[in-house]
């Protein structure tokens, strides 16, 4: 199969790897000293699950150079959603699959405009990585899932033939009966550790363990969870109780990325989680006051230095 990695930051690059080491024909959309590096070195992963060196990575700056593919992992930061989607036109076939795996809810709608619905899918990847050096991808934990699926939750070949890439590369991959649902349990997940952990500048292991940060980061889950609901979507009843107790199970140590960029004086995706909750509720009309204290703390920072 061939596979695009849009782009090669550490989700892409991870998964990108596996799949590489796996058999399939696996092309790394990549820029600047990263870029160069993996030109020089090679792609190197360092895992539990086994480390990684891809010494002749397929990888450039020019999708044009890719050409059509059967599927497009799309792992941009969320500012560069239209523009990347652009650029992946030239590694568009007929049923190219386009799978966003970003971090809010709204990318897969921004795909279909740019590329056509056809080949907008949804997705999300459970993973901690970080790009420890240019070249170099470092990977947190003992979890690295993709789940993904049309958008109309169609079981059709090419994602059942992308999971079969996965399971061959031994990468765990999920397609949800409802797409939708998946995609929003994880933006729930992602959205209070985002906004709880980097506005309190600390780990989920002490904001659980905190009652007063812990009934914030619930009511942050239960606000978002209101907003998805009001939004059609099809959240079983205790999906919040389910994401609490995952919380519970991650690294007592763990942070969002949101907050290692804060920390590093980068640009935040603030406006994507938190400030995409603030919007859709006030959209909607469903209160979100806590969202709101948290997007407020942190929309000083949102442009970086």
């Amino acid at each position: 199969m061939k596979i695009a990695i849009m782009a090669a930051g550490a989700v892409g690059a991870y998964f990108g790897c596996r799949l590489a080491e796996g058999g399939h024909d696996v092309h790394f959309l990549a820029r600047g000293p990263h870029l160069e590096a993996i030109r020089k070195n090679g792609l190197a992963v360092k895992s539990d699950f086994g480390d990684m060196h891809l010494t002749s990575a397929q990888a450039t700056d020019d999708p044009s150079e890719v050409g059509p593919a059967d599927i497009i992992l799309f792992a941009v930061k969320l500012w560069d959603t239209a523009a990347s989607a652009r650029a992946c036109k030239p590694m568009l076939g007929a049923d190219t699959a386009v799978i966003s795996l970003q971090n809010g809810v709204e990318s897969a709608g921004i795909i279909a405009e740019e590329l056509g619905a056809g080949h907008a899918l949804g997705g999300s990847a459970y993973i901690s990585v970080a790009i420890s050096e240019p070249g170099v991808i470092q990977h947190f934990g003992k979890f690295a899932k993709l789940v993904f699926g049309e958008s109309d939750n169609q079981k059709s070949e090419r994602v059942a033939a992308f999971r079969s890439a996965c399971e061959e590369s031994g990468v765990e991959a999920e397609i949800p009966d409802d797409i939708q649902a998946a995609v929003w349990e994880k933006f729930i997940t992602l959205a209070s550790m985002s906004g709880v952990t980097t506005t309190t500048r600390r780990p989920i292991g002490e904001i659980l363990a905190d009652p007063d940060m812990a009934k914030t980061y619930r009511d942050t889950m239960e606000e978002i969870a209101a907003i998805g609901r009001a939004q059609g979507v099809n959240l079983a009843p205790d999906t919040v109780d389910k994401r609490m107790q995952h919380a519970a199970m991650l690294p007592p140590g763990m942070t969002a990325s949101t907050l290692k960029d804060l920390e590093a004086d980068g640009r935040l995706e603030t406006p994507w989680l938190t400030g995409a909750a603030v919007r859709l509720g006030r959209e909607l009309n469903v209160p979100v006051p806590v969202n709101e204290t948290l997007n407020t703390a942190l929309k000083p920072y949102e442009n970086g230095a």
